[in-house]
C-alpha cells in the first residue's frame, strides 16, 4: 500500500487547499464536541436516573444500575467499531461521520422523552438501556472515523497539535454537558430536577444535532482517502486485513488504557465521586468540575504541537507517570477532604489527563495505515475505553461499595496507568516500520531523523555497491 500525506486536489492553489483543510477540521471537531455532550450529559444526570428509572432501596444500588446502564453502552463500542470502522475504511469518511451523528443526537434526544420507571414500570430502564446501547454504537463508529479524517487532512508535522483538537472538543462537548446540567441542578434544585429538569439536557441534542448535521453534510473526503480509491488500493475487508496489524491494534490498546480511565475519573465519576462521598454541594461540585474540564482542555493543543516538535514517546511516559500519581493521590487525599484541600488533586489529574491525552490520538494514526486507520483505531480505542473508561464509574462505586473505604478505587486507576506505561516502554521504531516504509513523513518526530539517516546509510551503501557491480562489469568485459 502507498500511504500519502494530505494529498492537495488537482488544480488546488496553495490557498484554497489551506482553505479547505481549514473548512474539513472546523467541520469535524465542531460535530465532535455535539456527539460529545450527547455521549457524556448522562454521567452527569447519572443521580437522577438511577432513582427515576431503576427501584432499590439503598440510593447506592440505584446508583450502580445507573452506572452500569453508562458502562453497558461502552460494550456496545467495539461493536460500533466493527461495523462503522470498515464502512469508513470501504466508503469513505464522511457518510460514516454524517451516519454516526444523526445516530447520537437521535438516540440522546429520545432520552429525553422516556416514561420513568414510576410510569411504565420495567419498560423504562429496558428503552433506557436501548438508547443508550445505540449512543454506544455511534461513539464506536465516530472516534477511528473522525481520528482519521483529521489526521489526513492534517499537515506535515502538524498531525499531534491537529488530533490534539479532536480532545479539546470532546472535552468542551463534556463540559458543555457538565455546565447544562450542572447549571440546572443549581438553578432549579433536586426536586423540580427529579420532577422534570432532567430531562432538559437530552432534549437540547435535538436542535444541535442538526446544526452538527448540517455542518457534516458541507464535508468532503480526505484528499488521502480520496487518493488510495483513486489507485484502486481500498481493501474489500479492512476488518481482516487488520489482523495482518494486530501488534499495532494491541499496543493503541495498552497506550489508550490510562487515557481511558482518567478521562471518565476527571470529566464523570469526579462530579458525582465530589456529591455522594464526599459530601460538596452542588455549587462547589459544579464549578470544580467546569475548572477540571477547562485545565484539562486548554493544555491539550499545547501538548500536541510539543510532541509534533520533541516526539511521542518521552513525553507521554513522563506525563503517564505523572497521571498515575495524581490518580492515587485523587483518592488517597479523599477521606476527611475539604473543598480547599482537594481541589489541588483534582487539578493534578485534570493536567495530567490533558497533557497525556494531547498525542494519544496522533501516535494511533502514526501506527496504522490509510486503507484500514478507521478500522484499526475503532477496535485498538474502542476495547479499552469500554473496559477501563465506560466501566470505571462502576468500577469505583463497587469498590467503594463491598470496602466500605473511599479510597478503594485506586487499585483499578492505577493498574490502568501501569498497563500503559508498559505498552509504552515497549513501543519501538519498528512498530512503525510499515508504514514508514511509504511515507517517512508519518513517522513521529523523535524517530525521523533516525530513519532519514538510516535512509542516507542505506542510499550510499546501494552507491558503493551499484559502482562496483559497474566496475566489475567493465573489467569483464574488456577481458
Amino acid at each position: 500500500m502507498t500511504e500519502t500525506t494530505a494529498t492537495p486536489v488537482a488544480g488546488e492553489s496553495p490557498r484554497q487547499e489551506r482553505t479547505r483543510r481549514r473548512r474539513a477540521f472546523a467541520g469535524a471537531i465542531s460535530g465532535h464536541a455535539i456527539e460529545w455532550y450527547d455521549y457524556g450529559v448522562y454521567g452527569f444526570l447519572a443521580v437522577f436516573v438511577g432513582q427515576l428509572f431503576f427501584t432499590a432501596d439503598e440510593p447506592i444500588v440505584a446508583l450502580m444500575s445507573s452506572f452500569a446502564v453508562f458502562a453497558l453502552s461502552f460494550f456496545m463500542r467495539p461493536i460500533g467499531g466493527l461495523v462503522f470502522g470498515p464502512m469508513a475504511d470501504r466508503l469513505g469518511r464522511k457518510g460514516t461521520l454524517v451516519s454516526v451523528m444523526i445516530m447520537m443526537s437521535g438516540a440522546t434526544f429520545l432520552i429525553g422523552l422516556l416514561p420513568t420507571y414510576g410510569a411504565v414500570g420495567v419498560l423504562a430502564p429496558i428503552l433506557l438501556v436501548l438508547l443508550r446501547c445505540i449512543q454506544g454504537l455511534s461513539a464506536g463508529g465516530e472516534i477511528g472515523t473522525v481520528t482519521a479524517f483529521i489526521a489526513e487532512y492534517a499537515g506535515p508535522g502538524r498531525r499531534g497539535y491537529s488530533t490534539a483538537w479532536l480532545m479539546f472538543t470532546a472535552v468542551m462537548g463534556l463540559v458543555l454537558g457538565s455546565l447544562i446540567a450542572n447549571g440546572l441542578i443549581v438553578a432549579l434544585g433536586e426536586e423540580t430536577m427529579l420532577a422534570w429538569g432532567w430531562r432538559i439536557p437530552f432534549l437540547i441534542a435535538g436542535p444541535l444535532g442538526a446544526v452538527a448535521l448540517f455542518i457534516r453534510l458541507k464535508l468532503e473526503d480526505t484528499p488521502e482517502f480520496e487518493a488510495i480509491s483513486e489507485r484502486g488500493e481500498k481493501v474489500k475487508s479492512p476488518l481482516r486485513e487488520s489482523g495482518s496489524w494486530l501488534r499495532a491494534i494491541a499496543l493503541v490498546f495498552g497506550i489508550i488504557t490510562l487515557h481511558s480511565s482518567i478521562f471518565y475519573l476527571v470529566l464523570t465519576f469526579a462530579s458525582t465521586f465530589m456529591s455522594a462521598h464526599l459530601g460538596f454541594d452542588a455549587t462547589v461540585k459544579f464549578w470544580y468540575v467546569l475548572a477540571a474540564g477547562i485545565v484539562s482542555a486548554v493544555v491539550m493543543p499545547l501538548g500536541g504541537a510539543f510532541t509534533d516538535r520533541f516526539g511521542r514517546k518521552p513525553f507521554l511516559l513522563v506525563i503517564g507517570v505523572l497521571a498515575t500519581v495524581s490518580m492515587l493521590w485523587f483518592f488517597l487525599a479523599a477521606p476527611g477532604a475539604t473543598p480547599l484541600t482537594f481541589i489541588w488533586p483534582l487539578m493534578a489529574c485534570a493536567l495530567t489527563f490533558g497533557l497525556y491525552a494531547s498525542s494519544t490520538y496522533a501516535l494511533m494514526t502514526e501506527l496504522l495505515p490509510t486503507h484500514i486507520r478507521s478500522t484499526g483505531i475503532a477496535l485498538g480505542y474502542n476495547l479499552p475505553v469500554a473496559i477501563f473508561g465506560g466501566s470505571a464509574p462502576l468500577i469505583a462505586t463497587w469498590l467503594i461499595s463491598i470496602n466500605g473505604d473511599i479510597t478503594a478505587p485506586w487499585y483499578f486507576f492505577v493498574g490502568t496507568g501501569i498497563v500503559s506505561l508498559i505498552s509504552l516502554l515497549i513501543l519501538k521504531k519498528s512498530d512503525f516500520a510499515r508504514v514508514v516504509a511509504v511515507s517517512p513523513g508519518h513517522m513521529p518526530p523523535d524517530l525521523r531523523s533516525e530513519y532519514e539517516q538510516e535512509q542516507s546509510i542505506d542510499q550510499s551503501v546501494e552507491q558503493v555497491v551499484a559502482a562496483q557491480e559497474n566496475n566489475e562489469s567493465k573489467v569483464s568485459m574488456q577481458r
